[in-house]
C-alpha cells in the first residue's frame, strides 16, 4: 500500500531522514515508534506530500507521490484520512461543522445527508449528541476523537495518526488505543501511527519499526520487536537513561 525508498531530508544542513526505507502493509496497522526528534513527523508529512525530499521515493498504490503533480496528489490524499497530533479542529466552527467540513468540500450530499453521516460518525466515536459544542468546550481526549470522526468521513483507505495519545493519560490513551483498533478492524484500512508510546505500540500495532537519527533500526512484527537485543531497541523499550539513546540530544 505504501513503500517509501531511501527517503532523505535535511533541514539547514541537519539531517532528519537518512535513507529511510520502509513498506507499510496493507490493511494492517503498523506503528513507527522512536524518542522526539527523531524525524517521526516528518516523515508523515513525506507521506502526505507536504514536504518534498532531497532524495528518494514514497509510492501510494505504486505511484511516486515525490514525483506528482498537485492536481494528482489531491486526488491520493482523498483516500487518506489524518488524525494531527492537535486534532488541528477548527477553532470557530462547531464539533458537527468540524467533522462536516470534508463532505462540503469534496462531495454533493444534502446538508441532510451531511447531518446524517456527522451523527454516524459521532456515534462510532462514542461521542453522540456533541454536534454542537465547539472545541473549546471539550476535553482533549475529546478532541482526538473529534479529529478521528472526520478523518473518517470519506471512508478513507489509509489512515495516518500523528503522536494520537500525546497529552493524554493513561485511561484516556489506552481508549483511543481500542478505538484506532476497533476503527481499523471495522474499516480494513491500512494504518500508519506514529508514536513514541511503546506500550500503546504494542496493544494496537500489527508491524513495528523503529525510527532513530533518520534511520529505521528495526522492523518487525511486536513478538519480534519485544524480544530484540538491539541495544536501541532494548533502551526504548526499558525506558532507561543509559544506553546510545541520550535523553539529552
Amino acid at each position: 500500500m505504501i513503500k517509501i525508498e531511501e527517503l532523505k531530508k535535511s533541514f539547514r544542513g541537519l539531517k532528519v531522514l537518512d535513507g529511510v526505507s520502509l513498506e507499510i502493509p496493507e490493511g494492517e496497522v503498523t506503528v513507527v515508534i522512536g524518542p522526539s526528534g527523531t524525524g517521526k513527523s516528518v516523515l508523515l508529512k513525506h507521506i502526505l506530500g507536504l514536504i518534498k525530499p532531497d532524495s528518494g521515493n514514497v509510492y501510494i498504490d505504486g505511484q511516486d507521490v515525490v514525483s506528482m503533480k498537485e492536481k494528482d496528489l489531491n486526488e491520493i490524499r482523498k483516500q487518506l484520512g489524518v488524525c494531527f497530533q492537535d486534532a488541528a479542529l477548527f477553532d470557530s466552527m462547531t464539533v458537527g461543522e468540524n467533522i462536516a467540513f470534508p463532505y462540503h468540500v469534496h462531495t454533493t450530499l444534502s446538508r441532510e445527508e451531511i447531518s446524517n453521516r456527522v451523527s454516524e460518525l459521532l456515534r462510532e466515536v462514542g461521542l453522540s449528541g456533541i454536534e454542537d459544542k465547539m472545541p473549546s468546550e471539550i476535553s482533549g481526549g475529546m478532541r482526538k476523537r473529534v479529529g478521528l470522526a472526520r478523518a473518517l468521513a470519506l471512508n478513507p483507505r489509509i489512515l495516518l495518526f500523528d503522536e494520537p495519545t500525546t497529552g493524554l493519560d493513561p485511561v484516556m490513551s489506552t481508549a483511543i488505543n481500542l478505538l484506532i483498533r476497533q476503527v481499523q478492524e471495522k474499516s480494513k484500512a491500512t494504518c500508519l501511527v506514529i508514536s513514541h508510546d511503546i506500550a500503546g505500540a504494542f496493544e494496537i500495532a500489527d508491524y513495528m519499526a523503529m525510527l532513530y537519527k533518520g534511520k529505521i533500526v528495526f522492523s518487525g512484527k511486536p513478538v519480534d520487536f519485544s524480544k530484540a537485543d538491539d541495544p536501541l531497541v532494548r533502551q526504548f523499550i526499558e525506558g532507561r537513561t543509559d544506553g546510545p539513546i541520550n535523553p539529552n540530544e
